[in-house]
This record gives structure tokens, C-alpha cells and sequence, in this order.
């Protein structure tokens, strides 16, 4: 469902119907309440505040190629990682939604942070100062799309359907997502199939029973219309995870492998101190050109490609299907205000590598947020200042466990699902492509990915069908863009081996 309002402000009679906030985020004119935007955002955060621990435990504890972690030391610095990329998505989550007037929440993006952990830090020669210059880069190269109006264009050129399959896509991606970090489903320990039930192809421990019963009860609260029942799932879950500790201290599970039954990322225990003095300095340990003297121009110049593609259209694809999501799409199904957020977003990748908290951007987990009724950017400044309690209350996140905050993923996967039925399946022209988008985001866990196939495929049909007049002419752009992107190993091989 979309709907066209242009103007948030605006009312039927002309008159502004509440107070100073609600005229500026324009809450009763696109059919919400003040209350409903509190809780949406604090079900955001609760969706999102999983990064303040798992951001660190990716780039904070990966060396550099001299052996150097993040921060400068000989050894991680996990708090100092979580200070700052709890600080960046306060600050760029408020933004969002002072500027944006948007419901997203942003944070160090998950996938671009392994990617600059493994692949670009690791490179010989470089540095994690200058890893986050190439951070910093990637930002200001979309920032320039954006203000030049190329990435709003590109926005516009995809035919609705795409969209709505990028949406559907993203409801089984995050649907996976939580099935995963709740250890329902995951990876055999002596292989064979990709995934399996449990362990051992059976649902086992304290942590699962956390799961189960918070995604039975959201989808009850869900069922009969609850105000509130996403938040009050995590909550309930939460209260059931600290009690499951207390009682039988569970424990968590090891990076060997062993207590596969226990806690997933964070053990849900009471902390020895509620607030910690945040240690903001890696703020500015940037080296903005010295990765291409260190690993030269080549090189540095196809990292900053990649994550400019991948960040580009995992945003593209997250405030489509949260927009989806709250009926914030106009007419042509493209969010509200789109040039503001996208300006919003992009400066969050500067943001990100100027303070090493990685590249920040949109997370597709805001859907949380309105999927509990959050419509304007007043959510999202809730959620920035949750961020920011964060900085300093870093303890206090860490009482929700993945098992908690995950059925909320699992029913917004399914409220997004139901989109489905706006493709025309018996047209194969868009509906292989709307397929390849839906199925490849869960399956190779990569929004870009899904997006990408379903861009090229689109293409190739297009032509193939004789019907090439009818591609966008920046399609032809982008889908040349996403060539280079899915094969930017053998040529920069290729490059790199001819120099």
C-alpha cells in the first residue's frame, strides 16, 4: 500500500492539529500519535542495539596487515569500538529524523564492516586508519551522487514491481536473519546441509524456549491488534531470558563451538555497573589517501567501488521496503522525502569512517519500528537517543540477547511478505527477475546481491524480448555497475596482474 503526501505539514483544513512536534515531523497528518512514535522507535532500537556488541567483535578484534588492531594497540579495545558506533548511530539516527523526517535507524553496517574487516584491512600494507579513509571516500562519492540528483534518479528508474519485490526480498532476509541469531535454524557443525533445526536437527536449550515463547506472544499480540506488540514481545522475552540465566546459568556459546545451547551474542545478565565513561578516541584516526601509496590506486579504487555499490542499493533497497511497510511510498513507490534521506545516509558513511566506527547506513531492521506504528522521524530521534544512552549505558544493551529481540524480525519478515501479491507473476519479464531478487537476498545473505541479479536479469530480458527501448537508460547504467560489481575479484586480478 502507498499513498501520496508530499507535504507532511499540510493538514485538510489547513491548521497544524497539534504541537510544535507534531507540526514539524507532520505525526496526526500521516496518521500517527506521539506515543506511537516513542514506542516505534524504542522497538527500532531494541531491533538494532545488537551493533553496539557485534560491530566491536567484527572490526575490533581483526589486526591490521602490521598487526595492529583497531585503535593503534597490540591487543582490542572492545569498549572503545562500542563507544563510537554507538555514538555515530545516535548522532545519524537523530539526523535522520530531524532532516530525513524518515523512520530509519542507521549504525555500522553489517556485511561492510566484515568486508573492511577481512578483505580491506588485511590488504599488505594497509592500515585501519587507512581502511576508514577508504570508508570515509565511498561517503563523500555518494554524498556527490546524491546531490547531484544521480541517486535519487536511479531511485525513480526501477520499475515499481522491483520495488516491491526489493521489499519482499527484505522480509524473508530479516525473517532469516532472526531465525539464525536465535540459533533456531544454523549451520551443521559437520556440514552437509547449509542449515538445520537446532542442533543436531532438533530444538534444544534454555535459549531456545526464550525464543519460541517470545515469538509465540508477539504473534498472539499481533493476531488480536495489541498496541505495542512487537515491544512488548522483546520485553516479555527479555524478562524470561534474565530469569532463564538466573536459574540455570546458561552461559554462552563459545567461538569453539561448545555450549551450542547457550546464549547467542550477549548472556542476559544484570551488570556490575550500569554506566561506563565512553572512550571516544578513535574519533578522527583517519588517513584519507594513504591507502592508495600503500596498496596503490587500482586496488584502493575498486574497494571504494565496492562498498559504494553495496551501500548505494542496501539503502536504496531498506527505506523502500520500510516505507512499504508504513505506507510511506508515493505514487511511483518511492519514499516520502527520499532526497533528504538519501543525503542523510550518505553522510553516515563519512561519519562512520571519520570516527572507525565503520560505514554507517540505513538498517533494514527500522521496519521493526513501523511495523509497531512509527510514520515520521520523530521515531527516529527516539531512537538516536536511545543510541545515545548507549554510549554510556553500553551495559544495559547488553541484557537483551538475540533470542529476545529476534521474533520481532521474524514477524515483520511476514508483514512484508504479504507485498508479494503486488507482482504480476504470470508476466515472466518481471517476474524471474522479481523472483531472483526475492529468493537470492536471504540466500546469499546480501541485500546488494538480490538486488543486483534482479537488475541484470530485467535487463537481459528486456532485450531478449525485444523490449530494450522500455529500459530506464540509468538501468543500463546500473546494471553495468553491478557487472563490474559481481566480478570485481577477477578484474582486479586481472588489473592488478597487467601493472
Amino acid at each position: 500500500m502507498s499513498r501520496t503526501d508530499p507535504d507532511p505539514h499540510a493538514t485538510t483544513d489547513g491548521v497544524p492539529p497539534g504541537g510544535r512536534v507534531d507540526r514539524f515531523f507532520g505525526v496526526t497528518a500521516r496518521g500517527s500519535t506521539v506515543g506511537r512514535e516513542v514506542r516505534g522507535g524504542l522497538v527500532t532500537f531494541v531491533a538494532m542495539a545488537y551493533i553496539v556488541v557485534l560491530n566491536p567483535l567484527i572490526i575490533g578484534t581483526v589486526p591490521d596487515s602490521t598487526g595492529t588492531y583497531l585503535g593503534g594497540g597490540d591487543a582490542p579495545d572492545l569498549p572503545a569500538v562500542a563507544a563510537v558506533t554507538a555514538l555515530v548511530a545516535a548522532v545519524m539516527t537523530i539526523l535522520m529524523g530531524l532532516v530525513g523526517r524518515f523512520p530509519l535507524g542507521l549504525a555500522a553496517g553489517l556485511g561492510l564492516n566484515a568486508f573492511i574487516a577481512y578483505g580491506v584491512a588485511s590488504l599488505p600494507g594497509m592500515t585501519w586508519p587507512m581502511a576508514m579513509g577508504l570508508v570515509v571516500l565511498e561517503g563523500l562519492v555518494i554524498l556527490v551522487l546524491v546531490l547531484t540528483g544521480f541517486r535519487r534518479a536511479v531511485l525513480r528508474a526501477v520499475p515499481r514491481q522491483l520495488k516491491t519485490a526489493i521489499s519482499v526480498g527484505i522480509g524473508l532476509f530479516l525473517t532469516l536473519v532472526g531465525l539464525v541469531n536465535a540459533g533456531f535454524v544454523r549451520a551443521p557443525v559437520g556440514g552437509g546441509t547449509p542449515l538445520e533445526l537446532g542442533v543436531g536437527g532438533s530444538l534444544r536449550g534454555w535459549p531456545t524456549v526464550v525464543f519460541v515463547v517470545g515469538l509465540l506472544v508477539t504473534v498472539v499480540l499481533v493476531v488480536r491488534g495489541v498496541r505495542g506488540a512487537l515491544l512488548i514481545g522483546v520485553v516479555v522475552a527479555t524478562a524470561l531470558a534474565l530469569v532463564v540465566q538466573a536459574v540455570f546459568d546458561v552461559g554462552g556459546q563459545a567461538p569453539d563451538g561448545s555450549n551450542p545451547t547457550g546464549f547467542g551474542l550477549t548472556v542476559p545478565e544484570a551488570p556490575a555497573a550500569w554506566l561506563a565513561w565512553p572512550d571516544l578516541g578513535l574519533l578522527g584516526q583517519v588517513s584519507l589517501v594513504g591507502a592508495f601509496a600503500a596498496v596503490g590506486a587500482v586496488t584502493a579504487a575498486l574497494v571504494v567501488f565496492t562498498l559504494v555499490v553495496a551501500d548505494f542499493f542496501d539503502t536504496m533497497g531498506t527505506m523502500v521496503a520500510v516505507g512499504a511497510e508504513g505506507g510511506l511510498l508515493d505514487e511511483e513507490g518511492n519514499p516520502l522525502g527520499s532526497q533528504r534521506i538519501l543525503l542523510v545516509d550518505s553522510l553516515a558513511a563519512v561519519a562512520g569512517g571519520a570516527a572507525s566506527a565503520s560505514s554507517a547506513t540505513s538498517f533494514v531492521e527500522s521496519a521493526a519500528g513501523v511495523g509497531d506504528g512509527a510514520r515520521t522521524g520523530l521515531a527516529s530521534v527516539v531512537t538516536g537517543a536511545a543510541f545515545l544512552v548507549a554510549v554510556v549505558a553500553s551495559p544495559l544493551v547488553s541484557l537483551v540477547p538475540y533470542e529476545a529481540a529476534s521474533p520481532a524480525l521474524v514477524v515483520v519478515g511476514f508483514l512484508m511478505m504479504s507485498q508479494v501479491t503486488g507482482i504480476r507473476w504470470d508476466d515472466p519479464g518481471v517476474a524471474l527477475p522479481a523472483f531472483l531478487t526475492i529468493v537470492l537476498m536471504p540466500f546469499s545473505y546480501s541485500i546488494t546481491v538480490g538486488i543486483g541479479a534482479g537488475f541484470l536479469t530485467y535487463v537481459l530480458l528486456a532485450v531478449v524480448r525485444g523490449r530494450a527501448r522500455e529500459v530506464h537508460p540509468l538501468l543500463w547504467v546500473v546494471a553495468a555497475a553491478f557487472l563490474l560489481y559481481f566480478t570485481v575479484g577477477p578484474v582486479q586480478d586481472w588489473l592488478t596482474g597487467a601493472a
